[in-house]
């Protein structure tokens, strides 16, 4: 949809609600779809903007013995503000509001997928307002648990896969400041699995491949008694990825999973079944990895990237008494990358 051809549905439907001799709730209907026709793959903000006009003209039109019509309207406003981009916490917090309203009007009224929705909505708002305060991350996996009593593996997979990948991530954003800190990072790795089970290399190729590296990051940081099968596991997680993420298609994200993948070598021996042989073997794997993806990082100009790898390759250089050879500056830890 081209802005011209938004500009044109926008301003027809501003002319109708004038002259069209429907009723009140029939012309805010009318707008409401216009608006979600608006919505659909905005190349840009301004058909998303017309469209939260469009739903604001609709809700002050809807007449109160039509409180269902208005409830959703409400959320589709909800959806519009999520999406604008760069809007800010301002517009999140709007939509939160919408969804919540939306929520409390439609329960008993609506169908349970439509339900489920505004859940999972409700909980990408607040998973967003939560590291600047002003939601809690408890409670944006509440409304995921919810939308997936609905939203089974069976009868939504893409809303059951957008839903564990969204639960992994918020398990793992939660400092591990109290007792149940590991069962959430078990239940993250748990969460990525279940997206696997419906995203798969043939069919979404690109997905697959950054699910599989957020699984292996999960696994190499989860704390756990299980330290070297997890480490392992991950490996094949990594493995996975760049069955798709290459040097030529996917520079970027090809070297975070090289990066990640030797971070995860830095902590094997060179012989699971035989730690005591040392991990020269796996250190020197991991530098080979590491100097791949510098140059890369270097070359695409990701400077924490760079600093990043360079640092763990040059603690490594140390450990292995090579010379250390600085090409970037400053320096971090070794964190993983997606």
């Amino acid at each position: 949809m081209t802005f011209s051809l938004a500009q044109s549905q926008f301003e027809a439907a501003l002319k109708a609600v004038e002259t069209d001799a429907a009723s009140p709730a029939e012309k805010a209907e009318m707008l409401m779809e216009i608006a979600m026709g608006l919505q659909q793959q905005p190349k840009t903000a301004e058909p998303l903007q017309q469209a939260i006009e469009l739903y604001r003209r609709a809700l002050g039109i809807c007449p109160a013995d039509s409180p269902l019509l208005g409830a959703r309207i409400t959320m589709r406003l909800g959806t519009a503000l999520q999406a604008l981009p760069g809007a800010g916490d301002d517009a999140l917090r709007e939509a939160r509001d919408c969804y919540e309203s939306a929520l409390a009007r439609l329960q008993g009224h609506a169908r349970a997928p439509e339900i489920a929705e505004i859940e999972l909505n409700l909980g990408l708002v607040m998973q967003s307002l939560a590291p600047g305060g002003a939601a809690r991350v408890h409670d944006a996996i509440q409304c995921y648990h919810r939308a997936l009593r609905t939203f089974t593996r069976e009868e939504y997979p893409q809303e059951f896969a957008i839903l564990h990948n969204n639960l992994a991530i918020a398990y793992l954003s939660i400092p591990l400041s109290d007792e149940r800190g590991r069962m959430r990072e078990a239940l993250a790795v748990q969460s990525f699995e279940e997206v696997l089970k419906v995203i798969t290399l043939v069919d979404h190729p690109s997905e697959y491949a950054m699910i599989q590296n957020n699984l292996g990051n999960a696994l190499q940081y989860v704390s756990s008694g299980h330290a070297l099968q997890n480490t392992l596991r991950a490996l094949e997680a990594y493995d996975e990825a760049l069955k798709v993420r290459t040097a030529r298609d996917t520079p970027l994200e090809y070297a975070n999973t090289l990066a990640n993948k030797a971070n995860a070598l830095r902590n094997l021996p060179d012989d699971p079944e035989r730690p005591g042989l040392g991990r020269e073997a796996a250190l020197s794997r991991a530098c080979a990895l590491y100097r791949e993806a510098l140059g890369i990082f270097l070359r695409m100009s990701a400077a924490h990237g760079a600093e990043t790898v360079e640092e763990a390759l040059m603690d490594i250089e140390r450990e292995l008494g090579q010379p250390v050879v600085p090409q970037a500056n400053g320096g971090a830890s070794a964190n993983a990358l997606s």
